[in-house]
């Protein structure tokens, strides 16, 4: 009978988000310390394939059973991803950890890697097959829109990068507590200055406990009135300085900001194979310069046109066709590319 209710309260644990099953320990210990194992369960390793190994390269968070939330600047284009759950030691075999690949990244339309003090540094990444809710696996709550914490509010990082400049990388999951410093002190000329926007959230700034190496797209964990935690912040910035230099706090993208660009994304239709043709008239817009990506399409996010497309013909916002690579081509590749030739009056070439 014990065994049935401790279960159950488990499960029920996992099916809400923000609520833990095995309740995070929040000292105030001086430098960071080791996790609770699975206390943050929404947690995850974001994870590239270099040579046929894997490699930790960012955090993120669950937000859904097939959504996590990341940084945009985690994200490259040439990489495969796949992020690790349920998981407290990076290199070890856990009970309950579960790898799951990447199917789909989408970069904020407006993030902009040369310009990463405007920042919009958000990313989804859609998960190839929605997991299963345990007590090591369980979803991170959203702020609600527009939240903005109070100054010296308590929140806790996490994640597997530095909490400190020049320490080792460590294995197990590490957590530090963190407090928000207002939008009117980190802006201030000592501090950040005009390098904060209001989108983001600065925590920290002590000289301790700061966010790392390793540690970008990880959550600020926040704990709401209600007892739930909200992740607030995703790891963005730190300071060229150093990672915890002092009154230098580290910069978060504040998640209250991005509501309805999240909810968006998550609810976009899929398109059917099927559902469209090849659009007419990408071949008569098509650029003339051979191999030059425009950095608004690196950003974007491409979905298929229909059948007989080929993989860059692709449908972006704003719904209008565009093309990944700019190159010089003839009339008689024109009618050739990007679509092949069909007996359908709506084709492009």
């Amino acid at each position: 009978m014990i065994r049935t209710l401790l279960l159950s309260a488990l499960v029920a644990g996992a099916l809400s988000c923000g609520v833990p099953s095995y309740p995070p320990g929040m000292s105030r210990m001086y430098g960071g310390e080791e996790a609770r194992p699975n206390s943050w369960p929404w947690q995850v390793s974001l994870q590239y394939s270099s040579n046929g190994q894997w490699y930790h390269t960012c955090g993120g968070s669950l937000i859904a059973n097939n959504w996590v939330l990341t940084a945009a600047h985690c994200i490259s284009s040439s990489r495969t991803y796949r992020v690790v759950l349920g998981q407290h030691n990076l290199y070890t075999a856990e009970s309950g950890s579960l790898a799951v690949s990447v199917s789909k990244t989408v970069v904020h339309q407006d993030w902009n890697s040369d310009q990463v003090s405007k920042g919009y540094d958000i990313a989804l990444l859609k998960l190839a097959n929605p997991v299963s809710l345990t007590d090591k696996i369980q979803l991170a709550c959203l702020p609600p829109a527009g939240t903005i914490l109070p100054n010296n509010y308590p929140c806790y990082v996490t994640g597997w990068g530095n909490l400190q400049t020049n320490r080792a990388v460590p294995d197990d999951l590490q957590q530090g507590r963190l407090l928000v410093v207002d939008y009117a002190t980190c802006s201030s000329p000592r501090s950040w200055g005009s390098t904060v926007k209001t989108n983001m959230i600065c925590a920290g700034g002590d000289g301790v406990i700061c966010t790392c190496n390793g540690d970008s797209g990880g959550p600020l964990n926040c704990q709401a009135a209600d007892g739930r935690w909200e992740v607030h912040g995703i790891g963005s910035l730190t300071s060229v300085l150093g990672c915890n230099y002092y009154y230098m706090p580290s910069i978060f993208t504040r998640v209250s900001n991005y509501n309805d660009w999240i909810n968006s994304v998550r609810t976009r239709p899929a398109l059917s194979p099927r559902a469209l043709p090849c659009l007419p008239g990408l071949g008569s817009a098509m650029p003339t310069w051979r191999l030059r990506t425009p950095s608004f399409l690196l950003r974007a996010r491409w979905e298929p046109l229909g059948e007989g497309c080929r993989p860059w013909q692709l449908l972006g916002p704003p719904w209008v066709p565009k093309i990944s690579v700019w190159v010089k081509l003839s009339e008689k590749e024109h009618r050739g590319w990007p679509c092949p030739k069909r007996l359908n009056t709506a084709q492009a070439c």
